[in-house]
């Protein structure tokens, strides 16, 4: 089914960056591989830690880089709108979003 003029497709703010946040996404599971075969291969325990940290790293990244794309598309998006509910709406979501991810770092 094609979109006509009167149809609009919401994209979020990723959406232009989405095959690059894949493909570092299974350069990331490519990495959580290679830590489990390091525990089935009985490695030194701070090499694997040095893997683990690698991938917290790697995910805080992609993390940092769609908040970002939030911050710049979606909350921007209802401020720029003039509606003010959805303003306090996106506003409020980024902070606690911003909690949320500050709690797990």
């Amino acid at each position: 089914m094609s979109a006509t003029a009167d149809e609009q497709v919401h994209h979020y703010g990723y959406h232009d960056d989405k095959d690059a946040l894949i493909k570092r996404l299974h350069r990331i599971e490519g990495q959580v591989r290679g830590i489990e075969r390091m525990i089935a291969d009985d490695r030194y325990c701070i090499d694997i830690l040095t893997q683990v940290g690698a991938v917290s790293t790697a995910l805080e990244s992609l993390a940092f880089r769609i908040l970002d794309q939030h911050v710049q598309h979606c909350v921007a998006g209802a401020l720029a709108s003039g509606d003010e509910k959805a303003a306090k709406a996106k506003t409020q979501e980024l902070l606690e979003a911003v909690h949320r991810f500050a709690k797990a770092s």
